[in-house]
Formats: C-alpha cells, sequence, structure tokens
C-alpha cells in the first residue's frame, strides 16, 4: 500500500475516532518507521507524544460513550475528524514527498470514515437495539485500522 493508501486508512481512522489517528502516527513516528525529524510536524515523533495521544484517544473510547456525546456530524465534531484526516495525512504525505496528496486523501478518509462510520454504528445500534455494543465495535474497527496502518509503515 502506498503511503497516500495509508494517508486515506488513517482519515477513515479519524473519521471513526478522531484522537486514534494521531496517535497511530505519532507511535509510528516515535518507533522510526515515518520520518518526520526536521519538519513541522516533528513534534509528533517526541518522546512523550505517543502516551499523551494515546491518552486522549484513550479518554475519547470513554467520552464517545456517554449519551450527552454530541453526533460526530455536527460541525465541531466533523470539523475536527476532517482535522485530524488532514493532519495524519500531511504527515504521511511529508513522509513521503506527497503533502498535498496525503492531506486530501487522509481528508477523503475522514469523510469516509465519519459518514460511513455513523451510518453502519446506527445500523448496527438499531439492529441490536443497544448502542453500546456497536460502538464498543467500532473503537475496536478504529485501533485495529490504526495498527494495520503503523504496520504497514513498519
Amino acid at each position: 500500500m502506498t503511503g497516500i493508501g495509508v494517508a486515506l486508512l488513517l482519515g477513515v481512522v479519524a473519521g471513526l475516532r478522531t484522537m486514534t489517528a494521531p496517535a497511530a502516527v505519532s507511535w509510528a513516528a516515535w518507533f522510526g518507521f515515518l520520518q518526520l525529524d526536521g519538519t513541522w510536524l516533528a513534534v509528533l515523533g517526541y518522546r512523550f507524544t505517543p502516551f499523551i495521544l494515546t491518552a486522549l484517544a484513550l479518554a475519547e473510547f470513554v467520552t464517545d460513550l456517554l449519551p450527552s456525546t454530541p453526533s460526530r456530524t455536527v460541525p465541531v465534531q466533523f470539523g475536527a475528524r476532517l482535522a485530524s484526516g488532514a493532519l495524519c495525512g500531511a504527515a504521511i504525505g511529508l513522509s513521503a514527498g506527497q503533502l498535498v496528496a496525503g492531506i486530501v486523501a487522509g481528508v477523503i478518509g475522514a469523510v469516509i470514515g465519519t459518514l460511513g462510520g455513523a451510518a453502519a454504528r446506527g445500523r448496527l445500534a438499531a439492529a441490536l437495539d443497544r448502542d453500546r455494543p456497536a460502538a464498543l465495535l467500532e473503537d475496536a474497527v478504529a485501533i485495529v485500522l490504526a495498527a494495520l496502518a503503523v504496520w504497514i509503515l513498519s
């Protein structure tokens, strides 16, 4: 899978869970799988960044289960997912020498993940008569896809 494909994949992850994709990119940079040294995104590979982003991703998994959490399709939530996809796409694009293509792929993936994830979760929750199992399955899918992206980068 090319760098742009990984950017698209991480965009999908960002659409499912906003902070999981940057956490994955940060781990990839920290392990040296993604070369960001000397770029404006080098901070993603700093010593404590993967741990901080992972903590934020875990917090997002918890808050997603709360009934007061707004829909991912409201403007602020949707915008955050697009920004997360763009950031991850930029990191992949910078490393591959294709910044603009990486950003575009990350944003497209975020749209796919946001709208597709909302639709799939809604259908699954309706079929199960409960949202929590659908949310937990979506968490698992986001984690597996993020781990796959890091593995591809390795």
